[in-house]
């Protein structure tokens, strides 16, 4: 036997029968390198092992990182935080940049959608994925000076689990991690007994949810005080609408900062930060919207980071509201975009081509021998005669003044004219279209046209759940559908990919019949940053500086 098929051989024998299926994929040429050291990495196995595999397997092996120069001072430009910063309820990019640097993830994603372990050193699941336990890693002190212990781990995910609180995770945990489900196992292990089986569980307490960093089990609140966690940078100071900075962490657990300071300045519109960037007032940017872009990209003094994304704006149509009850109109609807140009035009060719479900091409299960849906205007208007709307009708779409939304809506404005639809925009403010975001208040959810921005995730479950499940939270389409639930439940609890990407594949048809959501295009992430910046990992969840040097 080949020496290299003997190392395969030996290792399988440690793993178990869902963790060979991954295996059984790679051989026979199911998944790719990329797919499937991020779906091991899921399962809770080694980067180093899984990249062994890979090596073994002769798919190419892992570069070794250049060496960067350590010291100095960074300075970002980011979006002023929305209100007083707390990780239990922040939802703003201006906010959770900062926490970033303090506070820590049990695990992050990396550029190819693995997951690194950070304060947990393992995780693996039961049989049936409906308990994750994880290894916590040891050794690690708060920056107060209090150990890190499982009891910190429980109160964090009890806070953002608990239904009588202000949690803005409770989207991502409703129906997954109920208060009181994540238990000790003992000071260095923790159990989290889910709601129902999920196999990709780990995304959930990862930058992917950035509520979830691990605070103190003693935490009550006035974060801004202190910035507690266990990063590599601690608080210096910080000035609300003005700014903050962070200095390293000399008793960091894990490798030091390479900068010696952080210095973040806050910015109340993108303009002031491209023109800081430009000027060398900043030395990095958070991510700036697609319709600024071609500004920093024609700067000789600029590189942008483009980052593949699965983030997309939502185009809803109301199914329990004329004409859109009817699902002939809202395919009609999707068949009058013309993608191509949304693509190429608008996105300036930085974005994938959307195909009316959360698949994104970025991700692993998505089934990308479904049939692409392409503009058909006779199609589109046979389908409004049949449902009898010959002459067409009269709509408005309400959307918000945010990065390409505008645009994108005034595009679809014109493509619809071409099969007799007469869509009226009211662009509003972000604080009026989202309201208090629950029915009966808010604009988004309530009306029966609308075009809303998601941000990226690293797995669809999101996606998939709170905008198009029968009781989502975020289902501004009103859609109701048991086939779909049902489908959406097979998704999210197989731990094997065969099962995940059978399930896409279904959602994925189901979507494109019954239309309730236009999914056009994927932007990707641009992140400006100066010439003489290296080492901002190219991730789509966020900026993490410690390993970046100004040369």
């Amino acid at each position: 036997m080949p020496k290299h098929f003997r190392m395969i051989d030996n290792a399988r024998r440690t793993l178990t029968a869902i963790e060979n299926s991954a295996v059984d994929e790679l051989l026979a040429g199911r998944m790719g390198r990329r797919d499937f050291l991020r779906h091991g990495s899921v399962l809770g196995l080694s980067l180093p092992f899984l990249g062994s595999l890979v090596a073994a397997a002769g798919l190419g092996t892992q570069h070794a990182r250049a060496e960067s120069k350590p010291g100095g001072t960074v300075r970002a430009g980011v979006a002023t935080p929305g209100g007083a910063i707390d990780p239990v309820t922040y939802y703003d990019s201006g906010s959770y940049q900062l926490v970033f640097q303090t506070a820590e993830f049990l695990c992050v994603t990396q550029p190819d959608l693995t997951l690194k372990p950070v304060l947990a050193e393992s995780w693996a699941p039961n049989e049936d994925g409906s308990v994750w336990t994880f290894k916590l890693r040891k050794g690690v002190k708060f920056h107060n000076g209090e150990d890190f212990k499982a009891d910190d781990v429980v109160a964090t995910f009890d806070r953002l689990a608990d239904p009588n609180g202000a949690s803005n995770a409770l989207s991502v945990f409703k129906g997954l991690l109920s208060k009181g489900g994540t238990r000790k196992v003992d000071d260095h292990t923790v159990a989290f007994h889910l709601d129902a089986p999920n196999g990709s569980f780990p995304y959930s307490v990862s930058i992917d949810n950035y509520n979830a960093v691990i605070l103190p089990a003693s935490y009550k609140g006035d974060y801004e005080k202190t910035f507690e966690g266990t990063g590599p940078f601690r608080l210096e100071s910080y000035t609300p609408k003005v700014g903050a900075t962070f200095i390293r962490n000399p008793d960091y657990w894990g490798e030091k900062a390479l900068p010696d300071r952080l210095e973040f300045k806050f910015y109340g519109d993108v303009q002031p930060r491209i023109l800081a960037l430009q000027a060398g007032e900043v030395d990095i940017l958070d991510a700036v919207p697609l319709d600024v872009s071609q500004v920093v990209l024609n700067s000789p003094d600029i590189t942008v980071l483009r980052v593949a994304s699965t983030a997309h704006r939502q185009l809803h149509m109301r199914c329990d509201t004329g004409p859109f009850t009817d699902k002939r109109v809202r395919q009609a609807l999707a068949l009058c975009i013309d993608r191509s140009k949304l693509v190429d035009g608008l996105c300036r060719g930085m974005a994938a081509t959307g195909n009316d479900s959360p698949f994104a091409p970025a991700f692993p299960a998505t089934d990308k021998a479904v049939p692409q849906r392409v503009q058909d205007i006779a199609k589109a208007k046979q389908l409004l005669e049949a449902a009898g709307l010959a002459g067409g009708f009269d709509i408005t779409l309400t959307t918000l003044r945010y990065s390409d939304i505008p645009g994108y809506a005034q595009l679809f404005q014109n493509f619809a004219k071409e099969i007799g639809a007469r869509i009226s925009l009211n662009i509003e403010d972000q604080d009026k279209y989202y309201g208090k975001a629950v029915f009966g208040q808010s604009d988004w959810l309530d009306s029966p046209l609308g075009i809303t921005d998601y941000a990226h995730r690293s797995v669809p479950n999101v996606f998939l759940k709170s905008p198009l499940v029968s009781d989502g939270p975020w289902n501004a389409a009103h859609f109701k559908s048991t086939a779909y639930d049902g489908m959406v439940t097979s998704y999210l609890k197989a731990l094997d990919v065969g099962a995940q990407r059978a399930a896409a594949s279904d959602i994925q048809k189901l979507l494109l019949d019954e239309t309730p959501v236009i999914f056009s295009y994927f932007p990707d992430l641009l992140v400006p940053v100066r010439k003489n910046v290296s080492g901002l990992p190219p991730i789509a969840a966020g900026l993490l500086l410690d390993r970046v040097s100004l040369s």
